[in-house]
């Protein structure tokens, strides 16, 4: 039941977040919350805990739970640090390229279309943010998997606060043509196609979207 309770509390305010009901910066008051949802403030903690793990709420000594905010200033410069990193690993990877490889991506789109398909946000931007470092992992590669994730990471909340529906099946769509030209070793046409689609998706950010509010019971309502 506790396990229940504390998933349904974590959904609650991840719903909230990236719906952007909740503003970035709110503070999160254990109390308030615990009344919210009739629970201990222990359940109340151990959601913040999870959602700090989920990079979608910040944990500060001595003062509390905070919604984070990226700005857009460093979702820019993640975006364009991504774009010079990837364009040499998808030439590294064409080069390297096996049926194995090419299989293992193929298995990864097939899963990221059925999160867009269940309109699972959480999973299809986990999914779609793991699809660039799952390459960098094939290319047996860590310290380009850890950075490439560090960086993702970094993005990942932007990309699900302001990320629509329709954006996300355009990156599914991307990734299955990128997957589709390092089948083929078309290396110009796989770089071109990557740094696209990161481009895309940068655009794809819609930052006008409805004012969300300070008030924690009117956002969970």
């Amino acid at each position: 039941m506790e396990a229940s309770t504390t998933s349904s509390i974590v959904e609650a305010l991840t719903r909230a977040i990236v719906e952007h009901r909740l503003h970035p910066g709110t503070k999160l008051a254990e109390q308030k919350l615990a009344d919210h949802f009739g629970v201990s403030r222990t359940l109340v903690r151990q959601a913040l805990f999870q959602l700090s793990q989920n990079q979608l709420i910040r944990l500060e000594p001595a003062r509390g739970a905070f919604v984070a905010a990226p700005s857009v200033t460093e979702a820019r410069q993640v975006f364009a640090v991504r774009r010079m990193l990837e364009a040499e690993m998808t030439r590294a990877f064409v080069r390297n390229v096996t049926p194995a490889k090419i299989r293992a991506l193929k298995e990864h789109v097939a899963q990221e279309k059925m999160a867009v398909d269940r309109q699972d946000v959480t999973d299809r931007t986990e999914l779609l943010g793991d699809f660039h470092v799952r390459m960098a992992e094939l290319m047996g590669n860590e310290v380009l998997a850890q950075m490439l994730g560090d960086l993702i990471s970094r993005c990942s909340l932007i990309t699900r606060m302001y990320q629509s529906a329709s954006a996300a099946e355009h990156s599914h769509d991307e990734h299955a043509e990128i997957v589709k030209a390092l089948a083929a070793r078309n290396e110009a046409l796989a770089v071109r196609l990557m740094d696209e689609h990161l481009q895309h998706v940068e655009e794809s950010l819609t930052f006008d979207r409805p004012m969300p509010t300070n008030d924690i019971s009117m956002a969970l309502s």
